[in-house]
């Protein structure tokens, strides 16, 4: 754990201003956390399974043959943090507050690849299909989702139950208790569903989240 801390710490003072952020753990459910702002590095733990969203230079064996994306059970796992980015072409900045109903993309740390759904069959389930797709300068719609927080909170905190429901393909992301015993072993499958179910809850737990920008 001691040195995928050090790996983040030292990424994110190459990327990142730094002044103000705090690293939290996870804690228990509530609405008074810290906020999750524009340059934040979280990662997202499914709430019904307790596994973190996950991802890793391996391909799926079938459909697009994208980099696969998966829930992984381990806490101190470096390729489960994710950079909270705006939707491109939006008046949105480093440290800004996230409400509600907006698109955002979600950019996997350490391949800088984005959260990426489409019409492709999951492997195990046959739902839609989430992969990682694209990179720095190549990003789209198949990358937009639009944050949906559980309650009657307004802007995006630290462990608030929320859905992110995909733009494309208007599925939400999903995982379960269904476990690749192959390229993954013991990671469970995470696809896109579009029905509201308990198994698509998330919630922001461990990671590095940058102050709030004041407004001038």
């Amino acid at each position: 754990m001691a040195l995928a801390f050090f790996g983040l710490s030292i990424f994110l003072f190459l990327n990142l201003d730094l002044d103000g952020a705090s690293f939290s753990p996870a804690s228990a459910a509530s609405d008074s956390g810290p906020e999750i702002t524009y340059g934040s590095v979280v990662k997202l733990m499914h709430e019904k399974t307790k596994y973190r969203l996950h991802s890793h230079d391996v391909p799926y064996g079938s459909g697009s043959g994208q980099q696969s994306v998966t829930g992984f059970p381990n806490v101190d796992d470096a390729n489960s943090y994710w950079i909270v980015r705006p939707q491109p072409g939006k008046n949105a900045k480093q440290g800004d507050s996230i409400g509600t109903g907006t698109i955002i993309r979600l950019q996997h740390m350490k391949t800088r690849k984005w959260l990426h759904s489409h019409l492709h069959a999951s492997p195990i389930s046959g739902n839609l299909e989430v992969s990682c797709f694209g990179g720095e300068n190549e990003s789209d719609t198949g990358d937009y989702w639009r944050l949906m927080i559980e309650g009657s909170g307004k802007t995006w905190k630290q462990d608030q139950r929320i859905r992110l429901h995909h733009v494309d393909t208007s599925g939400y992301l999903h995982s379960h208790d269904k476990k690749y015993q192959r390229i993954a072993g013991g990671q469970q499958e995470v696809c896109g569903v579009r029905e509201k179910r308990a198994d698509n809850v998330w919630l922001a737990a461990e990671g590095i989240y940058l102050p709030v920008t004041e407004s001038k």
